[in-house]
């Protein structure tokens, strides 16, 4: 069983990659850094977009402030909304490069471990109250096979071995407007909104 934790919740954005120059969930992250949310305090970090190193900085945050949820947050380029993600699998199969030009190729995340983990994220619940807000969300089945995917599997797996049964798990949002011309979009008003409504239910889910 877990050891109490403090109240806080950890919350992780990423860099920039593909050559694009921004990326909203590090927006995110850093707006939303040291707010309080029913008495639970949000650390918002960075990541880098870089397969291992991405998982390395995130257990060390883990192990230095330990948090009673973690969320995990991620770009997807084609989604209309915002996505919570209902599991992880156990392969690697990246379309292009991170940005240290690492490109493994339908490999596993770990080696001799499960095919997949679900989220402990009340994932519904996080749909249905982003979409009450007109924000649009569905749940995603599939978090893809890149630093996402990988990053989420090794959280996963990481909580699994130690016995852990905080809520943790990984969250899509869509490009900012003008990002991806064409594509969908939500605004940062619309997505900082939206996580924190992600944010709340998962407060709730530990109290």
């Amino acid at each position: 069983m877990d050891a109490p934790h403090s109240r806080t919740l950890l919350l992780t954005g990423f860099q920039a990659f593909g050559g694009d120059a921004l990326n909203p969930t590090e927006l995110i992250a850093g707006e939303l850094h040291g707010k309080s949310i029913s008495g639970c305090r949000v650390v918002g970090v960075v990541l880098p977009v870089v397969f291992g190193k991405a998982w390395l900085e995130l257990r060390d945050q883990i192990q230095q402030c330990q948090p009673c949820a973690i969320v995990c947050l991620g770009l997807a380029q084609n989604r209309r909304g915002i996505t919570p993600e209902r599991v992880a699998i156990n392969v690697v199969d990246a379309r292009i490069p991170d940005n240290e030009g690492n490109q493994p190729a339908d490999s596993p995340v770990v080696i001799d471990a499960p095919v997949g983990y679900w989220s402990t994220l009340p994932v519904g619940t996080i749909a249905r109250a982003i979409a009450a807000r007109g924000i649009p969300a569905t749940v995603s089945d599939t978090a893809g096979t890149f630093v996402c995917n990988e990053l989420f599997y090794r959280l996963m797996h990481f909580l699994a071995e130690e016995g852990s049964n905080r809520p943790a798990g990984f969250i899509h949002v869509p490009p900012l407007p003008g990002q991806f011309p064409g594509g969908a979009s939500l605004s940062k008003a619309e997505m900082i909104e939206g996580i924190w409504t992600a944010l709340a239910c998962c407060v709730e889910a530990v109290e």
